[in-house]
């Protein structure tokens, strides 16, 4: 009987540790997409495209699915109140209290192209003591873009 009883909680403790990997394992392989619920899809995807270089992963008539260059993040849009969505995704975004960041390598020369296409800069180029280089603009929907260099602090 305690030959059983020892077996039992070895097993259970490798179902347990078993268990445990595969959560972990998951939780690693976890990827964001943000999305946003706009009428604005048209202009949204040109401002994405060409202000900020995204391509289209995905689209149709209801949604859009895009990618930075180099496909390392997505973030979508979807029409609101389409019929083939639950409630929860069917109110449109207001045009407040969201942004994105975006880290690039080189801050100065994203920020010299996006002037020259004439975008309005929302807040102009400039360093944090925490060491970030930064700037931002608004896509149509009203999302805020802080377009990021980050750097250690500079002591």
């Amino acid at each position: 009987m305690k030959h059983i009883l020892i077996l039992l909680m070895f097993v259970t403790y490798l179902m347990n540790t078993a268990l445990s990997q595969s959560t972990n394992q998951t939780l690693n392989k976890m990827k964001l997409n943000a999305g946003v619920i706009t009428t604005k899809i048209k202009e949204t995807k040109a401002f994405y495209q060409d202000i900020l270089g995204f391509g289209v992963t995905f689209e149709n008539e209801f949604y859009l699915l895009l990618h930075t260059p180099g496909k390392q993040s997505e973030i979508s849009f979807l029409l609101p109140n389409h019929p083939s969505q639950q409630p929860l995704f069917q109110k449109p975004f207001q045009g407040q209290g969201m942004y994105l960041t975006i880290e690039v390598d080189d801050v100065d020369k994203l920020y010299k192209e996006i002037q020259k296409k004439g975008i309005p800069i929302k807040i102009e180029i400039r360093n944090e003591p925490w060491g970030d280089r930064h700037f931002a603009i608004e896509d149509p929907n009203g999302v805020g873009i802080d377009i990021v260099k980050y750097s250690p602090t500079q002591e």
